[in-house]
């Protein structure tokens, strides 16, 4: 699924000969640096650097019996080159070429990511002030709270994304590093300061110790992030999807020109995409558990990380790059209904403002007890009402629950009637709208 669909610039990055490319760039970089150091001659160096090369082919030859991809690899690249050849890979092991290959691979990769995020933080940010201040019901347990905005609700995936980009960040500069400390890491066959040339010429930075692999924490961490990534993204596609429902009917994804639904049933117009990101998040968060695995190797290494790598880093971020793509293009496009999210406010005929009702009545000496007692018996009469088929909204175009405070004298003898209709204002509900979004924003105006 993941070869399907992924997009070509992320794929390319993981193919075969991204691996290579990646190994050849680590050993001309690995020539360079001796030649700084005086150990190889400058025309070796010009030679190997002008001249090596790989055939993905030959590689697959020689590594049928050799039963080692390192070796047939720097084989292939001796294949290219004359005498000089003895230079390639010259005092480091496998693991060197290999971990600052990947390194390199990952920091390309995660750029990617990177700009993936800045394009769906954009997305939401947009629409968030498009409908900062599109009334509708928030929920708890799937029952109707209180009066919000969808803005509010797009402004609180922004800020999500927001922490995941901050933490990205971080961990590039994690995985940006590589290492030629040798066989077990000790230094013995390479000067510290080659590991810092070769390093500063391939654009990452010297790890401070490492013994035959750079640590699998790193690895570890950059894996959790991008399943931590996946996780919120899977929570905007289920809101999408609990949004889109018949009953609800507030937002949709769109629809387009003669797609179809269902096989069977015409008439249908599923969250399809949704429902395909919220299965992508699920595969992500997968990769996690082996990369901590990966963490834990026999003395200075085994191979037991090795396998799970050629899995998890390619499909970690192809998948993560194609979920995101998604989604913003989700997010640009979809279908919102403030009507329908109004409806659905005035649902329950008033009972979203009950809280603003409570916390009147004890600014009139009421107990919070004997307050709480009085709002929620109205509340339930109109849970009743609303049952038998009573109207939401009355003919004066009075909630069925401010009609039922009002027909309360001892309440009317508490707080006056005005007091009761104020309760009823959903200005009073978003009169901090733009105070948050300049906090999550930070812009007075858009």
């Amino acid at each position: 699924m993941v070869e399907r669909y992924a997009r070509e610039e992320m794929k390319k990055l993981w193919d075969l000969n991204a691996k290579y490319s990646a190994w050849l760039e680590v050993e001309k970089a690995l020539v360079r640096g001796w030649n700084k150091l005086g150990v190889i001659p400058d025309s070796d160096c010009e030679k190997i650097c002008k001249n090596a090369k790989f055939d993905i082919k030959r590689i697959d030859e020689i590594e049928k019996v050799t039963k080692h991809d390192l070796i047939a690899f720097t084989t292939s690249v001796a294949e290219s080159l004359g005498e000089e050849s003895r230079w390639v890979h010259y005092g480091i092991t496998s693991s060197d070429c290999i971990d600052t290959a990947v390194a390199l691979q990952m920091r390309d990769s995660l750029k990617i990511i990177l700009l993936d995020i800045k394009r769906l933080k954009e997305a939401i940010k947009s629409r968030a002030y498009e409908h900062k201040n599109t009334l509708m019901v928030g929920r708890s347990h799937g029952i109707h709270g209180e009066p919000i905005t969808f803005g509010l609700v797009l402004a609180i995936w922004y800020d999500e994304l927001q922490r995941h980009y901050q933490a990205l960040e971080s961990t590039l500069e994690m995985v940006s590093v590589g290492q030629l400390s040798g066989a077990m890491g000790n230094l013995a066959h390479t000067p510290i300061e080659l590991e810092e040339l070769v390093c500063t010429d391939l654009g990452l930075t010297t790890v401070k110790i490492s013994n035959q692999v750079i640590q699998r924490d790193r690895y570890a961490r950059l894996i959790s992030d991008l399943a931590l990534l996946a996780s919120s993204c899977e929570k905007i596609a289920v809101e999408i999807r609990h949004l889109q429902r018949t009953e609800v009917y507030e937002a949709e994804e769109y629809f387009e020109v003669g797609q179809k639904g269902s096989s069977a049933m015409p008439h249908k117009r599923n969250p399809i995409l949704s429902e395909n990101i919220t299965g992508l998040c699920r595969i992500i968060r997968s990769f996690a558990i082996p990369a901590m695995e990966n963490v834990a190797l026999w003395h200075e290494r085994d191979i037991s990380h090795s396998s799970v790598e050629r899995f998890i880093l390619p499909d970690s971020f192809i998948t993560t790059d194609f979920m995101l793509h998604r989604l913003s293009g989700l997010i640009e496009k979809l279908v919102v209904y403030p009507k329908n999210m109004r409806k659905n406010l005035e649902l329950t005929g008033g009972l979203v403002f009950s809280q603003r009702i409570l916390l009147e009545l004890p600014k009139k000496g009421i107990s919070r007890e004997k307050s709480y007692q009085i709002v929620q018996h109205h509340a339930m009469k109109v849970w009743k009402d609303l049952q038998e088929g009573k109207s939401a909204i009355n003919a004066k175009g009075e909630s069925l629950y401010l009609e039922n405070l009002l027909a309360d004298s001892e309440l009317l003898a508490l707080i006056g009637e005005q007091a009761i209709k104020e309760c009823f204002e959903y200005s009073y509900y978003t009169k901090n709208v733009d105070s948050i979004f300049q906090r999550v924003f930070g812009e007075n105006d858009r």
